[in-house]
């Protein structure tokens, strides 16, 4: 089970129902058209055709599965004064002594260039459930990094 915002559900959504929609039929109208023009094992355009219906066809599969096993959830029963999912952290690395602020989200909704890392990220993960002036420490690759919360805010 994976919970969303209802934001991030709702662009899944739209995004799902654009495929099926409009996308598909187009392309299984190219596949018809590619087919008709004769034979197909030297034909690169109905290759090219099969390739883009199998990749729809995949994306709408993968869509369909992550709203199914997901649910939306309620920013207000989630508690205030702990990081959980949908809170932004504000956290000083210890060792750099340098700030950073992030959003705890979904891995559907991870975006490291919008400031959103995964609950499952090795940060997210290490920060869950942590109060403001509490340490994590979190296992990277370059070693032990030890985080303290300065702040815990909703959107």
């Amino acid at each position: 089970m994976e919970y969303l915002s209802k934001q991030r559900y709702d662009e899944i959504a739209a995004e799902l129902s654009h495929l099926v929609r409009e996308v598909y039929p187009k392309v299984t109208e190219d596949l018809a058209e590619a087919s008709a023009q004769g034979d197909r094992s030297d034909n690169a355009g109905y290759r090219e055709a099969r390739r883009i219906q199998g990749k729809t066809i995949s994306r709408i599969r993968f869509l369909q599965k992550v709203l199914e096993n997901s649910r939306v959830i309620d920013p207000d029963v989630l508690p205030k004064d702990r990081v959980c999912l949908l809170s932004r952290v504000e956290f000083t690395n210890l060792s750099s002594n340098t700030r950073m602020q992030f959003m705890i989200v979904s891995p559907h909704e991870m975006d490291i260039a919008s400031g959103k890392i995964s609950l499952k990220s090795p940060i997210g993960a290490a920060l869950m459930d942590k109060k403001v002036g509490e340490t994590a420490e979190v296992s990277v690759p370059s070693g032990i990094l030890r985080l303290r919360i300065e702040s815990i805010t909703y959107d």
